[in-house]
């Protein structure tokens, strides 16, 4: 049984031509070679996956080929065969994560007095170069400046900021940018066809993605993705799957109910997201994309041809854009970045983000400035549905006491009913919240917040906390609701006063607390 090779190690570029997305690295490279204006060190940095190494092993054959071709190796002659079979002397990888120490470097400065038997320079490539001590650094640095004349040193890191400057200004750097998402996917499109795997176009696009620009990762996640469907042809909805990852309708579905401020749906979706086995570190990044695409789309002409989506989710986002602003979409690309920073190393990942979550639908639980379009936001809705449902309660009472009108055939004088005493002033305080139990439930509720004070002669006073809840209880039809629920208990008329306590002052400045003074003495006779 021949064992497998991973994809990425399969199909590592061995020419110059092989190399994608690094055109203007690979051009200066090969008009070097051309000119033979070769350099004495390199260095070549970058993110993962972005062909340092693989570049460093092509230029290292290139430059000891027999028959070079256009500045490319021929992979022919026998320097290129033993160079590819890692089989000759003349060029040497060095791991620095593993071989960091100054005697590692000092076996290098050594072995660089020797010419090479065959072929035309010694290349040494030595990986990692940031691992590399202080002391290793110092002893390599004389040999970087003055090497043999055929002696090549390349360097390769992807934290070039780690190495000292004094030898950062004895290379040439070269630095490897992230490879887009066409060129990733043309590349995977051209292996697929090698491979003979059937996989959707869409699914590919999905991959090249998710590689954030590492060829590399690209062909690792096709590698993973291909191995769980053997046989079957891979769909976007299986890359999903497998990789963890959430739908774009998902993201659509919880942006309009964060904009909905509908907490217990977007509880709902998080339940959905964690029984799929979705991966919640992937699903935050993810939204935070979406985001950034949302607010490309809000704030910017034009943005739509940058975006790599379908036209139906375009169309999805220029409306979702529309019921939202630009701040909002900010703060919530402000959380999920923190939550993304979290979630690396948090053991419960879920709270975390329905936290995050529950923050976003809650904008006053945030004290951060960026929160406070949404709790103004939050609070005109508010006092716009108060303000419907004060609408709709008193349009109903009208209703209620036109209609009693017109049934009636002809109006009756209710029976005149004695007037209330101090006494029956006491009673009614004391009994006031079960005579009020009937009313309707808008007077109720502002009752609930009302005292009450006794003023001169047999007045009952209904002291409110401010004017606006004075201005719903003291109307006409009001008081009249409360003198019949009072008069339905007591079998006598009692006289209203409704007043509010004047702001800066508290009730007992000015009122006298004719409830407690009830209970009081109630207190006293039964001791």
């Amino acid at each position: 049984m021949s064992s497998y090779m991973a994809l990425y190690r399969k199909f590592r570029p061995d020419s110059f031509e092989d190399v994608k997305g690094q055109d203007a690295i690979v051009k200066t490279l090969k008009n070097q070679l051309l000119a033979d204006r070769i350099g004495h060190a390199y260095l070549f940095c970058g993110t993962r996956g972005t062909g340092k190494t693989s570049v460093a092993k092509i230029f290292a054959r290139a430059v000891n080929c027999e028959n070079p071709l256009d500045g490319s190796p021929c992979g022919e002659c026998a320097m290129c065969r033993a160079i590819a079979a890692g089989a000759s002397m003349n060029v040497i990888e060095i791991d620095a994560a593993s071989n960091n120490g100054v005697d590692n470097i000092r076996e290098i400065r050594e072995e660089v007095a020797y010419r090479p038997t065959e072929g035309r320079y010694k290349v040494y490539i030595i990986d990692e170069v940031h691992m590399l001590s202080i002391g290793a650094f110092n002893a390599l640095l004389k040999t970087l400046e003055e090497p043999p004349e055929y002696v090549i040193f390349i360097l390769a890191t992807t934290e070039a900021h780690k190495i000292p400057v004094t030898i950062l200004s004895r290379c040439q750097r070269y630095d490897f940018k992230r490879i887009g998402i066409d060129t990733i996917s043309l590349r995977l499109l051209e292996l697929i066809g090698r491979e003979g795997l059937d996989v959707e176009e869409k699914a590919v696009r999905y991959i090249a993605r998710m590689a954030d620009g590492s060829m590399r990762d690209a062909l690792s996640l096709l590698d993973q993705c291909a191995a769980f469907y053997i046989g079957e042809r891979l769909t976007y909805e299986h890359v999903l799957e497998v990789l963890g990852a959430v739908d774009t309708e998902v993201f659509s579905r919880l942006l309009r109910e964060l904009l909905a401020a509908d907490a217990r749906a977007v509880m709902d979706t998080v339940e959905e997201i964690v029984m799929q086995g979705r991966e919640l570190t992937q699903f935050t990044a993810d939204f935070t994309w979406y985001l950034r695409n949302l607010l490309l789309i809000k704030s910017s002409e034009g943005a739509e041809d940058v975006l790599d989506m379908s036209a139906e989710n375009l169309s999805r986002l220029r409306e979702e854009a529309d019921m939202t602003d630009s701040d909002t979409i900010m703060r919530c690309i402000r959380i999920f970045s923190e939550l993304s920073g979290q979630l690396k190393y948090a053991a419960q990942k879920r709270v975390l983000l329905e936290v995050a979550l529950i923050k976003l639908c809650r904008p006053q639980m945030e004290a951060a400035s960026d929160a406070l379009p949404g709790r103004l936001r939050m609070m005109e809705k508010r006092m716009e549905e108060f303000e419907k449902r004060l609408c709709a309660a008193r349009e109903n009472e009208r209703a209620v006491y036109v209609n009693r009108e017109n049934e009636a055939v002809r109006p009756k004088e209710p029976p005149a009913l004695p007037k209330a005493l101090n006494e029956d002033v006491k009673a009614v305080a004391k009994d006031f919240r079960a005579m009020i139990q009937d009313i309707s439930p808008l007077l109720k509720t502002y009752l609930k917040r009302a005292r009450l004070s006794a003023g001169e002669g047999s007045v009952l006073q209904i002291v409110l906390p401010d004017e606006v809840s004075e201005s719903v209880v003291k109307t006409v039809e009001h008081v009249q609701e409360i003198k019949e629920a009072i008069a339905e208990r007591i079998g006598k008329e009692i006289d209203i006063d409704v007043r509010h306590v004047e702001e800066g002052q508290k009730f007992e400045e000015s009122f006298v607390d004719i409830e407690n003074l009830i209970n009081m003495e109630i207190t006293v006779e039964d001791v």
